[in-house]
């Protein structure tokens, strides 16, 4: 069982902030008040709040022209010298309970196992077809990673995000189009789940409101929604 992290459970409030402070903090980029991870990791920041001072120390993190990713408690209110590429309303959801056993007979020849900074390549051009969120050649770096080969080409993946005290983020789950609808993502979160609880953490994610098959999947394996965000993808102006 996981450990009781409800002490806790008010990091996952400002989870990009929080993780560049806590289990992601020798990664993160800080500038006092905003940190972001590395450009070659991908562009999620955090600030403690929408103030006009934070968003002009978020400014020299993302550099002229740059654009960086918040989750924002409220509506975005850019200051002058920022626009909105994208918004969004974005569920987060927390598995504290077990998951049900998720079992698939392969009968392609796939095999699952760990993904390696060898497997970049396929890593980014999956994330590229099916854009499950930012995904670099580092982002690797942020936790393990699995993935689904069939005939040796990867054709299915997830692994970890942001890391938290107790909670760590399950991400970049995606499949691409011809191998969907075989419980490809259903078997890797789950892997993903338990490699997080091994470590005596709770796992959490983030989805879009609106993508209810995703929800779905993610409610069957034992996450229930704990709030949302504003997805805020900004560009720096000035």
């Amino acid at each position: 069982m996981p450990i009781n992290a409800s002490t806790d459970s008010h990091l996952l409030d400002n989870p990009i902030w929080n993780s560049l402070l806590t289990g992601h903090s020798t990664l993160a980029l800080s500038n006092g008040l905003a940190r972001r991870y590395p450009l070659a990791v991908g562009p999620l920041s955090g600030i403690p709040n929408q103030s006009s001072e934070n968003y002009e120390a978020l400014r020299p993190l993302a550099g002229p022209g740059g654009v960086l990713v918040l989750f924002c408690a409220q509506q975005p209110a850019l200051p002058p010298g920022w626009s909105l590429i994208k918004g969004g309303l974005l569920t987060q959801m927390v598995s504290e309970q077990p998951h049900p056993t998720v079992e698939i007979d392969f009968t392609r020849g796939e095999s699952l196992r760990p993904l390696s900074h060898a497997d970049v390549p396929e890593m980014v051009a999956l994330a590229e077809l099916t854009e499950p969120g930012p995904f670099r050649d580092r982002t690797i770096d942020l936790g393990p990673f699995f993935g689904i080969f069939e005939s040796e080409r990867l054709v299915a993946m997830a692994g970890e995000r942001m890391h938290l005290p107790h909670h760590v983020e399950v991400s970049a789950v995606c499949t691409h189009p011809d191998a969907r609808g075989r419980g490809y993502a259903r078997l890797l979160i789950a892997t993903v789940i338990d490699e997080i609880r091994q470590r005596g953490k709770i796992p959490f994610l983030h989805s879009y409101a609106h993508n209810y098959p995703a929800i779905r999947v993610y409610e069957s394996l034992g996450f229930t929604e704990r709030r949302t965000f504003e997805l805020a993808v900004v560009k720096n102006r000035d």
